[in-house]
């Protein structure tokens, strides 16, 4: 074996073991979401993950791809690679179409997970199947091409090393136009304004989820190289660390001096949102920059957070602050701190100037396109649960369940369905 073949099997090695890394995120959203929302919608939060990745897996597989990373065409779409087929040279790999692929689809799962916790409890299962459709074919791998598959905005010279923009800004805007389009829980928000607290069902679930993503997205980060030899992946795995941190002891500081006490669920999204925020600039930044960016990211999904109850969004999971904010502040610091032409270290105004173009255009693109999908599904089937299925909880509802944790040993098939929901009217 030669030394080229040695670098391309261990380059193999190390994108489908972060790809398995990313896709493991996926429990990481799905406990985080379910331990945030009530017990009777926690069957409903599973059930959605699966879809995004199953559904999404294939959408991307059939149609997604080839949109994102076919031979560009007018820099806004690609071509070909449908199917994982035709040249695809222009991608210039060191491994191979299958290996890119997989980790790829790892990234679109997590784009539609991001939307899934901002319409969470109230949202019509079979119109989420169809804008998990829309976001894997079409919505994510468009923009993806604009920046990382030949398009208009990477050869402008925006700089997104693993999606603080495409990935966290595109879902995160997507997730604010499918959370005002759906409206609030009942009984969120009071007639005069103000709101009532939807208490977390099992935070210890919830921060089992935090750590499951904060793992991932070692794989999310430094997977970007894809390559098992490139110098940078230890930088990239200590700023991302630094900064998920610096996220979490900004909110868990500023929760404890404000509030006498240091609130748990704001924690838990302040790492979170420390993690969001050097996703773009892992590759660019130094250590000092990547904790700056952490401690804000952190105190800008509490501001959002304040803003979304003030404005009376219901975002149950913290998706548009986590993601959104934090992923808009991460493509700008990128402008800013970036060591070769960020404005703080002598590189001027252009790269910034870029970032705030592409992060514009991004986000706008999975609002705009989020709203019109959805008025495109509600045209056939109702986006949102009726008052009864919302009341009963999504699990009765769309699949058959009283509760996430049961105590019955064993029930009839035939009277499963009808005994879940009178069980669960009783109670």
């Amino acid at each position: 074996m030669n030394i080229q073949e040695l670098s391309t099997g261990l380059d193999t090695i190390w994108v489908v073991l972060t790809a398995a890394m990313i896709l493991l995120m996926e429990g990481g959203f799905a406990l985080l979401e379910a331990g945030f929302v009530r017990h009777k919608n926690n069957v409903n939060i599973i059930m959605k993950i699966f879809a995004d990745i199953t559904i999404g897996t294939l959408c991307f597989y059939l149609i997604g791809f080839g949109l994102m990373w076919g031979k560009d065409a007018a820099g806004i779409i690609g071509s070909n690679g449908f199917l994982i087929g035709g040249d695809l040279s222009q991608l210039d790999l060191t491994i191979s179409t299958d290996t890119f692929w997989l980790f790829q689809a790892a990234f679109v799962i997590a784009v539609i997970s991001i939307v899934s916790g901002a319409v969470a409890e109230r949202i019509n299962f079979r119109a989420y199947l169809l804008y998990a459709v829309m976001m894997t074919a079409i919505i994510y791998p468009i923009a993806g091409h604009w920046i990382w598959g030949g398009g208009w905005l990477g050869k402008l010279g925006m700089l997104d090393f693993a999606g603080s923009a495409v990935i966290h800004g595109l879902g995160g805007f997507a997730a604010l136009a499918a959370a005002i389009f759906i409206g609030p829980r009942k009984g969120k928000f009071l007639p005069e304004g103000s709101s009532k607290i939807a208490l977390p069902s099992n935070l210890p679930l919830a921060s089992v989820g935090a750590f499951l993503l904060w793992f991932g997205w070692f794989g999310f980060n430094a997977g970007s190289t894809l390559s098992a030899t490139d110098v940078r992946i230890g930088h990239i795995a200590i700023v991302t660390m630094l900064s998920a941190a610096s996220g979490g002891a900004a909110t868990l500081l500023y929760t404890l001096f404000r509030y006498k006490r240091s609130d748990a669920p704001s924690v838990i999204n302040g790492s979170l949102a420390g993690l969001v925020g050097i996703t773009a600039g892992c590759a660019f930044v130094s250590d000092g920059a990547a904790i700056f960016i952490g401690a804000l990211a952190g105190l800008f999904m509490l501001f959002a957070s304040d803003w979304l109850e003030a404005k009376g969004i219901d975002d149950p999971v913290g998706a548009f602050p986590v993601h959104a904010v934090s992923g808009m502040w991460g493509t700008v610091a990128v402008g800013l701190f970036a060591a070769d032409d960020g404005l703080f270290n002598g590189g001027g105004w252009e790269l910034l100037g870029i970032q705030i173009l592409g992060l514009v255009v991004l986000c706008a693109w999975g609002f705009i396109v989020t709203w019109g999908g959805l008025k495109l599904i509600q045209l056939w089937i109702p986006v949102r649960s009726t008052e009864e299925e919302e009341e009963v909880g999504l699990d009765v509802s769309y699949h058959g369940m009283v509760a996430a944790y049961q105590e019955h040993e064993f029930i009839k098939y035939d009277d499963h369905f009808e005994a879940a929901e009178e069980d669960n009217k009783g109670s």
